[in-house]
């Protein structure tokens, strides 16, 4: 008891003779011994005037002694190193508060967080995030964690999408590992330097290059020292990373390498796999042409005797380019066709012409004939009167007289009657549509016609054609309809010679799609229906035609009206006798009436749908298909009339190798 006595009256005794010296000179001078942690803490707090929040698990004692006067930033230190060799950390709060915490507890605790421009020094936890370029940081942490105390207050944790690294830990040793990830990071920015070709192509050197440095040092050289080669070849130069001595030797080898070719080896034979080689001949040698003249500065004479070492032929039975050129022309030459021998889209375009009319007509009428050559007759009843007594004559019949010998051979007269022709009748009541009925009074006949009409249509045209993006189709569904168009009568020969040209009547449809950015179609539309109306005067034939000529723009498979008709007409007729026609009720039987009303919508639409792929083609395909094979199915549930047994043929079954895409078949014919 006596002891502790000592030492207390010792320690405060000490205690006074810094708060002393620190008042006028605000320097301290620390010794402890067997002092409780908890005390030395508050002491520390009230000579630094700082508030202190202890965690009920920092309990101990203290034994330390400072020999040198310390100002305030050492005093701290002071303090700090002295809890981190008893295992406690000190974490300093926003508003300036300090809270003393076991070391294993400093990572979950609210540590400050700073950047590269951190000033806080010795042995304050805190928390860094230093962002890493040039090295992956997943490869980078393992290593630092080697070098953290990981079981105190140090942690180290990564994020791969930001590649950031987050250490916590006392201030010294955080920014030690900052230091030494900054020297890391710089040792991975390599350099990128670009070595330009006079000769040789740059893939072709790039492959060369590759091979030779894998066979020599590719396996025991790490990979952040690995040099990394890309061939341009728009400039036809190669960009070459990695360390100043790499890219040297490898500059050097590409030198050596790039020599000129001999003149057997300009001459090149390109097989081409979707363009059409004559077509690409032309451009190919429009190329040819300004590459030359660039190459002699513009000088005709120049230019001339160049163009003579570039020829350009194609091979339709391969399809193929043979062209002789100099190697750089050579190389240019082989970029404008690996760009223009791709494979081009198609368009399906999907038409619909959609026609519905409705036509409503009466007619009635009486005419009138004599058999002395008087009469009353119309001509919108398609009947005439003199017509009708004409076949009425005809089908009468006629008595006449024939000698002949009785008996008793006496020559004597005979009536015999003849019965008349019906048929002449026939052919005139032939034309009557509805009711046609004759009265006769006398010597005068009435007919009587009488006639309504009704009737409806609704037609559905739907074209449909495949064509290649800036390619030309055309359809048509009709028949050819022969005209004559001249006739010349030779001297010698009475009948005359006719020319006659056939024309096309029925639906066409002509189509140019330009497939744009975006998945949007231009296309370039003539459209025509045209029908046969029949003979009309002089003229031989007549023709009804409706034409359409646009250019519309569509996305992919959007359905786009493209014109529409709607006719109505209203027609009405009367012929009568003057005077006699307008009386009331009894003028009908000396006048004819029509009426007729026609009504008639004509819609045209159009769908185009863009193809890329042969999934896509096959899609389209199989629904076609399958709709067909769907009408046959369902008429092959009947039998045909009149032959028992016999059914219509049905489309076989859509294969699984026909519903695999284009791209499939082609590996699976490549592997059997």
């Amino acid at each position: 008891m006596d002891t502790w006595k000592k030492r207390k009256t010792w320690l405060v005794a000490g205690v006074l003779a810094m708060q002393s010296m620190g008042a006028w000179a605000a320097e301290f001078s620390a010794s402890f011994k067997g002092t409780d942690i908890q005390e030395f803490i508050e002491i520390v707090g009230r000579n630094l005037e700082k508030t202190i929040i202890v965690d009920p698990a920092v309990r101990g004692k203290v034994n330390v002694r400072s020999y040198d006067v310390l100002n305030d930033d050492q005093y701290y230190q002071f303090f700090l190193n002295v809890l981190e060799v008893y295992g406690f950390a000190v974490v300093e709060m926003e508003n300036g508060v300090l809270k003393v915490i076991r070391d294993k507890d400093a990572k979950q605790a609210a540590v400050p967080v700073v950047g590269d421009d951190n000033t806080i020094q010795g042995d304050a936890v805190i928390t860094r995030v230093v962002s890493v370029k040039n090295v992956t940081v997943r490869e980078l942490s393992p290593l630092l964690r080697q070098l953290i105390d990981n079981a105190g207050a140090g942690n180290v944790v990564h994020y791969d999408p930001a590649n950031v690294i987050m250490i916590t830990g006392r201030a010294a040793v955080v920014n030690r590992l900052a230091e030494i990830i900054d020297r890391v990071d710089r040792a991975g920015d390599t350099e990128v330097e670009i070595v330009n070709l006079n000769h040789a192509s740059a893939s072709e050197m790039v492959r060369i290059v590759e091979s030779l440095h894998k066979q020599a040092d590719g396996k025991n050289t790490p990979a952040l020292l690995q040099p990394s080669f890309v061939a341009d070849e728009r400039t036809n130069s190669i960009l070459v990373s990695g360390e100043p001595q790499v890219r040297e030797r490898i500059r050097n080898l590409i030198r050596q390498l790039d020599r000129e070719m001999a003149t057997t080896g300009n001459n090149r034979v390109v097989y081409l796999r979707y363009a059409k080689a004559e077509d690409v001949v032309d451009v190919l040698q429009g190329v040819s042409d300004n590459l030359i003249a660039e190459k002699q500065g513009g000088q005709k004479s120049g230019g001339a005797q160049a163009g003579k070492d570039v020829k350009i032929s194609a091979h339709k039975g391969t399809n193929a380019l043979v062209i002789t050129a100099p190697p750089d022309i050579m190389r240019a030459l082989e970029s404008v066709i690996s760009q223009l021998d791709i494979r081009r889209a198609q368009v399906l375009i999907e038409a619909m012409i959609v026609e519905i009319s409705e036509s409503d007509g009466a007619n009635l009428g009486v005419q009138w004939g004599s058999l002395d050559g008087g009469g009353i007759q119309f001509g919108n009843t398609g009947v005439p009167i003199t017509n009708y007594l004409a076949a009425q004559e005809q089908a009468k019949d006629t008595t006449t007289t024939e000698s002949r010998f009785d008996k008793n051979n006496n020559l004597v007269e005979v009536p015999i009657t003849k019965s008349g022709d019906p048929t002449a009748i026939a052919e005139v009541l032939g034309g009557v549509s509805g009711l046609a009925a004759g009265v006769v009074f006398g010597d005068w006949t009435a007919l009587v016609t009488a006639v309504s009409s009704n009737s409806d249509s609704n037609i559905l045209s739907s074209p449909s054609l495949m064509v290649l993006d800036n390619e030309e189709a055309s359809f048509i569904v009709g028949e050819e309809v022969p005209v004559v168009t001249g006739s010349a009568t030779g001297s010698n020969n009475d009948n005359p010679f006719q020319t006659v040209e056939r024309k096309d009547v029925g639906i066409k449809l002509k189509v140019t799609p330009q497939i744009n950015e975006g998945d949007s179609v231009q296309l370039s539309i003539e459209q025509e229906i045209s029908n046969v109306l029949g003979a009309s005067g002089a003229v031989d034939i007549r023709f009804g035609k409706r034409q359409l000529t646009t250019s519309i723009l569509a996305a992919d498979q959007q359905m786009i009206v493209l014109s529409g008709l709607i006719d109505e007409q209203t027609n009405e007729s009367e012929q009568k006798v003057p005077i006699l026609g307008d009386i009331p009720f009894l003028g009908h039987l000396f006048k004819s009436t029509s009426s007729g009303k026609t009504k008639r919508n004509l819609m045209l639409f159009i769908k185009p749908t863009i193809i890329r792929t042969g999934l896509t083609a096959d899609g389209i395909t199989q629904r076609k298909y399958n709709y067909i094979r769907a009408e046959q199915i369902f008429r092959a549930q009947e039998e045909v009339k009149l032959m028992p047994g016999v059914t219509t043929p049905v489309l076989p079954e859509f294969g699984n190798d026909l519903t695999m895409p284009a791209e499939i078949r082609a590996i699976l014919s490549e592997l059997r």
